[in-house]
């Protein structure tokens, strides 16, 4: 019987034929958990008095969201997840290797067709290299490090197909935004999504990855893109194994299936607050903004950072605003630095920070003060995302905030390139 790519996964690791709707317990092949998640899940596993970990070259902790720590509570959790992953003798990245979603995938942890589990929402980022991967709490994180397994429902799929040439100045994080804000952002609540066309098949992975990131704001559990050469050409140069792609059957059956032509897309701008308010970046010409931030799991890559270098290169931000730029990985970090872009970003008055999550989720850098409007790459921009409920945030791609802080407004980069 034909299926989808989460169906045939699925399959393949509870070693039976399920489809949309069956329950599965299934063997995970990798699960992590970060500064935000890992202090619940090392208390699950000590509450269940383990002394070894199932599988735990399969398990990894980051400390990404606030690093480094802000704080002597923050501090203590990092000391913990040390002590934890010493203890245990599981892979560990400390404050200086960068997010969680760039720095697995970088560091070839994940391989398509893996069941992936992450204690971070946005685990579904790992579906640009054809991985079903999900979120879940820390407590069935904890479950899956006790026993190798979890079980899930087999969730509806449905398939978007997106056409068309995309315009210079509209970038994979309009594609999304345009996406979230045309079907809801409930519109894959439990289902998963497959994504192909044109428009996908143009991107570079980085592009992929921020695609695939922001499905869960749809809802969905994971945001699947099929594996091509461009995929396979990116893992080589990450992980030196014989890959085992999974592929949806031209006859699968989809919950649902959309097809979207992006020629006219123009870059879009979500308002506060929630990525599913986008509208033109034209229809927002008036709004003056304090803050940038270049930077995440969604936006945080090389070629995100080669981008906004291209267009602040030989200029300097408007005065008054504060431009922030953290780079996903140290790695990251480090190409930036050889190709010239971090001696762009200073050049051009921008704060270039510490590898990491940075001012995303608010525990620590660049905080945004009382009635402050931040223009950001960030995934969500929820009331207080970024630390302040009293702040505005809109979310646009990396061409877009670079070219909104030289003008001190909200901008489209069109000019720029």
């Amino acid at each position: 019987m034909a299926s989808t790519i989460v169906e045939k996964i699925l399959s393949a690791h509870c070693k039976k034929n399920v489809k949309a709707g069956d329950y599965a317990v299934c063997d995970v092949d990798f699960c992590f958990g970060q500064d935000g998640t890992s202090n619940i899940i090392i208390d699950r596993i000590k509450e269940l008095g383990l002394k070894s970990l199932k599988n735990r070259s399969k398990f990894a902790m980051v400390i990404d969201h606030s690093s480094p720590s802000p704080n002597m509570k923050v501090s203590a959790v990092h000391k913990r997840m040390r002590s934890f992953a010493k203890e245990f003798n599981t892979r560990f990245f400390d404050i200086s290797e960068g997010v969680c979603h760039q720095v697995i995938p970088e560091s070839g942890l994940v391989l398509p067709g893996n069941l992936v589990l992450g204690a971070d929402s946005h685990t579904c980022t790992y579906g640009a290299l054809g991985v079903f991967a999900s979120g879940v709490g820390s407590t069935d994180l904890a479950m899956t490090l006790a026993t190798g397994k979890n079980w899930f429902k087999v969730p509806e799929t449905i398939k978007i197909t997106l056409t068309g040439k995309l315009k210079k100045e509209v970038f994979a994080k309009d594609v999304i935004l345009f996406l979230i804000t045309k079907l809801g952002i409930n519109a894959a609540t439990y289902k998963a999504i497959e994504f192909y066309g044109s428009v996908i098949d143009g991107l570079d992975m980085a592009g992929r990855f921020t695609i695939s990131n922001m499905a869960v704001e749809m809802g969905a559990k994971a945001g699947i893109i099929p594996v091509d050469k461009k995929t396979l050409k990116w893992m080589k140069k990450h992980f030196n194994k014989k890959l085992k792609p999974v592929y949806a059957d031209k006859t699968a059956v989809y919950e649902k299936t959309f097809k979207f032509d992006l020629s006219q897309l123009t870059p879009v701008v979500a308002k506060p607050h929630s990525p599913g308010n986008g509208v033109s970046v034209d229809k927002l010409s008036k709004v003056k903004i304090d803050q940038g931030f270049i930077g995440t799991c969604t936006n945080g890559r090389l070629e995100d950072l080669a981008i906004a270098a291209k267009i602040l290169k030989g200029k300097v931000i408007k005065p008054g605003i504060k431009l922030i730029i953290a780079p996903a990985s140290r790695k990251i970090y480090f190409e930036a630095l050889k190709k010239g872009y971090i001696e762009t970003f200073i050049k051009s008055n921008a704060s270039v920070i510490n590898p990491g999550c940075g001012p995303c989720v608010g525990t620590h850098a660049g905080v945004p003060a009382d009635n402050e409007t931040v223009i950001s790459t960030a995934n969500r921009n929820f009331k207080g995302r970024m630390g302040n409920p009293k702040a505005n945030i809109y979310l646009a791609s990396p061409a877009t905030v670079a070219a909104s802080c030289l003008k001190g407004k909200i901008t489209s980069p069109k000019a720029y390139l």
